[in-house]
């Protein structure tokens, strides 16, 4: 379980000044659920904060590995860092092919399933990113080459290619990659898994 901890002032900088000093955490290493209340009769106004702190989190998602660890019966060992709010998480077993999954359904479905759990924790939208042994850069890479020899046919040939599905990750890096070559772009078509980008010819 994630604690959430309540705060209350007259103000919010008061009440936020009091979390720092109690907590001995800045501002930015909060995530902070504000709720107010109008001053009525015989009542003065009230800022009531619930926050958690970003160590939570972490706390959180290291008890959520070890026990992922035992139900897998695989010991993982793990990294966590946070940048800008999101939460890489880097594994490492001597089993990862088990942990990755065919073509990295497991660790796709680890990662969805970290989120959905982390959201249902805090009530906030807490980007997470799970990698295991440098998979998703390996495979980022090969998708980046396949793409560009497609992309210079493309190119070449003035005919549109139709790739093939890939989650929304892939699509953006795709969309961007393509936006620097000449004379192409991009259009995402389909729905759900059956989502996918054709790379199209346009002339200057």
């Amino acid at each position: 379980m994630i604690n959430k901890r309540v705060f209350e002032g007259k103000i919010k900088e008061e009440v936020i000044n009091k979390i720092q000093s109690e907590l001995e955490v800045n501002e930015k290493d909060l995530y902070i659920e504000e709720e107010f209340h109008e001053a009525k009769l015989f009542k003065s106004s009230k800022c009531i904060l619930t926050v958690i702190t970003k160590e939570d989190v972490k706390r959180y998602l290291k008890d959520f590995i070890e026990k992922y660890s035992e139900l897998m019966n695989v010991k993982i060992n793990y990294e966590i860092n946070e940048i800008d709010r999101i939460y890489n998480i880097t594994l490492v077993s001597e089993n990862n092919p088990i942990l990755i999954g065919k073509e990295g359904k497991t660790l796709e479905s680890l990662q969805l399933l970290i989120r959905q759990a982390i959201q249902k924790q805090t009530g906030h939208s807490i980007k997470v990113n799970v990698d295991i042994s440098g998979y998703k850069n390996k495979k980022m890479k090969n998708l980046e080459y396949e793409v560009k020899k497609i992309a210079k046919e493309v190119q070449l040939t003035k005919i549109d290619a139709s790739l093939d599905h890939m989650n929304s990750y892939e699509r953006r890096r795709v969309h961007t990659l393509i936006s620097e070559m000449k004379n192409l772009t991009t259009e995402s078509v389909g729905e759900g898994k059956e989502r996918h980008i054709i790379i199209k010819y346009i002339e200057n």
